[in-house]
């Protein structure tokens, strides 16, 4: 996925400034792909010159409120149903745990208590999230952001769940011993 993907699909629901995209990402999107306000201006440029969104109004104070084009909408289709997915397999996370033998068990295990943590953390965020969106009312984004954020929150279970696991077996195991956990 990319940026301009990220904003062609929010534009496709509904005209917006560069500010309530720039809502949108913090508020929802940056769970999934974050984007500082700079970046988000700089791709809204961009994909004004390849007229893939268009200045559809302008307010007070240089206000500019965005539109998708039907070259946007191609794209944006074309995105959706022709290219695959980068589905990522690297996560230095896990790779630390691969070398974890280089430490002493309680450094090791503390490593692993600490991811735990972590994803706890980020789990209780998108339950903060989950509480303070009214995913009845807003249409097709809300519906499709709820399946996404229970993509998130199963996830983060799983990685709290994970850590909890492997923290166990290190405290179990001797060190030297050879085979499954």
């Amino acid at each position: 996925m990319s940026l301009r993907h990220a904003v062609l699909g929010l534009l496709a629901d509904h005209p917006a400034s560069g500010y309530d995209l720039l809502r949108t990402f913090q508020t929802s999107l940056a769970n999934v792909w974050p984007a500082t306000q700079s970046q988000l201006y700089t791709e809204l440029n961009r994909l004004a010159e390849a007229d893939l969104v268009t200045v559809a109004a302008e307010g007070p104070r240089g206000r500019k409120e965005y539109a998708i084009t039907e070259a946007g909408r191609t794209e944006l289709l074309h995105w959706l149903t022709e290219v695959e997915p980068q589905r990522n397999r690297r996560s230095d996370a896990l790779l630390r745990v691969f070398f974890l033998n280089q430490v002493d068990p309680e450094r090791a295990r503390a490593y692993l208590e600490r991811e735990g943590a972590v994803a706890a953390e980020r789990h209780e965020g998108l339950r903060q999230l989950e509480r303070s969106v009214d995913w009845d009312s807003g249409g097709d984004l809300a519906f499709y952001g709820r399946l996404t954020l229970e993509w998130g929150l199963r996830f983060t279970r799983m990685q709290q769940e994970w850590a909890v696991w492997a923290a166990e077996h290190l405290r179990d195991r001797t060190p030297g011993d050879a085979g499954r956990p």
